[in-house]
């Protein structure tokens, strides 16, 4: 899906760098003005709020930036080796990545706590 989209982006950019002619600003970036110039930060937070929007999300609860930590966090959750994830986002240690932007119960955390489940499930509450 992602793929498709990129390749019809730059099919229209392409239409649109042949219109703006002289007036196009090459910088290779994969999102751009229709003249090739890069967006500001806050154009950015408010297109992705229109996204929210469509999306029937509260836009004051949600950042651009937050999409690299929600990709890390389903990467991760899909049992993609960390050392993977952390190239994929262009850290050079998987330290950041698992500190900073996995957000996800770590599955030691998960065995433990299923592990107390079974226990507690098992035994029969005394009391006092």
């Amino acid at each position: 899906m992602a793929v498709d989209a990129l390749r019809s982006l730059k099919t229209r950019q392409a239409a649109e760098r042949l219109k703006a002619g002289e007036a196009y600003q090459e910088y290779d970036l994969v999102f751009c003005h229709e003249d090739g110039r890069s967006y500001a930060a806050q154009h950015v937070r408010y297109r992705f709020a229109k996204v929210l929007k469509a999306a029937d999300l509260n836009p004051r609860e949600w950042c651009p930036r937050e999409l690299r930590h929600t990709f890390v966090s389903i990467m991760s959750d899909h049992d993609v080796p960390i050392e993977k994830i952390s190239i994929l986002v262009g850290h050079s240690s998987t330290k950041i990545t698992e500190t900073v932007y996995r957000h996800q119960l770590r599955p030691e955390i998960r065995d433990g706590a299923e592990h107390m489940n079974d226990i507690f499930a098992s035994k029969t509450v005394k009391s006092a």
